[in-house]
């Protein structure tokens, strides 16, 4: 079976899973689950690709299937007990409100099948990570990609740990959080996905044409730096979060950095 076979077998996968997982939405009346599939679904498509490339080096194979493995489980199971018990997320809300009787299917199409279509083609380096037998080793970029997804793994996961554990402290109601990684990057978690899905890439590149799937990371890192992440995001804390205009003058948005000094600091 050639890569467009194994491709497009997996746009299939995709499909059937977004389509059972909008009807599940619609007997729930909450679009959000699909935020919790996210990273699972990486998950579900890696292990599929798994199995369509007999061919590939065992070794490189099982490396990159278990980061995708532990960082789309950890990803869905974080966002999954932060959202339980809770209503729909606001954006689809309003989303549900503009459409009105017609969300039922609009979402199928602004939701569902969009957020497929992007997981198929961002999950391209993980096929071609697993499809090539050569190099029948690892090589210095292989080793270079599972550093840059230690260092992505540890800003996602700890931000979000530090961020849930200021949440639960009532004494931080309305408070910005700082500290920790946070000192370093106004979205420790954006940056830390965004490092991972390149080193899935650098995995990818140490095979033959690996390196035509630098889209992946480049989607990737724009959706997190400009769409559905960092801008997003900020749009609605610059207004609802006191002091946070001071925070972004000395903390950087997305690539980790010592914070600036304040205005009037010496």
């Amino acid at each position: 079976m050639n890569f467009f076979e194994s491709y497009g077998i997996v746009a299939g996968v995709i499909l059937s899973m977004m389509i059972l997982l909008w009807l599940l939405s619609l007997v729930l009346k909450n679009a959000s689950i699909v935020d919790i599939f996210w990273g699972a679904g990486f998950v579900v498509t890696n292990w599929v690709y798994f199995f369509l490339t007999p061919e590939g080096y065992p070794v490189r194979k099982l490396l990159i299937s278990l980061l995708v493995t532990l960082w789309g489980l950890r990803l869905s199971l974080h966002i999954l007990k932060r959202n339980w018990g809770k209503e729909e997320d606001y954006r689809y809300q309003s989303w549900r409100a503009q459409a009105r009787n017609h969300w039922w299917w609009r979402s199928l199409f602004k939701v569902f099948i969009l957020q497929g279509i992007l997981m198929w083609i961002i999950s391209a380096p993980l096929l071609a990570a697993q499809y090539s037998p050569n190099p029948n080793q690892l090589t210095m970029v292989d080793y270079l990609a599972i550093v840059v997804w230690v260092i992505g793994f540890f800003f996602e996961a700890v931000g979000d740990w530090q961020l849930v554990r200021f949440r639960l402290n009532p004494d931080n109601k309305g408070k910005l959080l700082t500290s920790g990684v946070w000192k370093y990057t106004r979205h420790p978690n954006y940056f830390g996905d965004a490092a991972q899905w390149w080193g899935f890439f650098f995995l990818a590149i140490s095979t033959f044409g690996g390196i035509l799937t630098i889209f992946s990371p480049v989607i990737m890192t724009l959706l997190l730096r400009f769409v559905s992440g960092v801008t997003l995001l900020e749009k609605d804390l610059k207004t609802s979060k006191p002091g946070f205009e001071e925070y972004i003058n000395t903390t950087n948005a997305f690539i980790p950095w010592f914070p600036k000094k304040k205005a009037g600091d010496k």
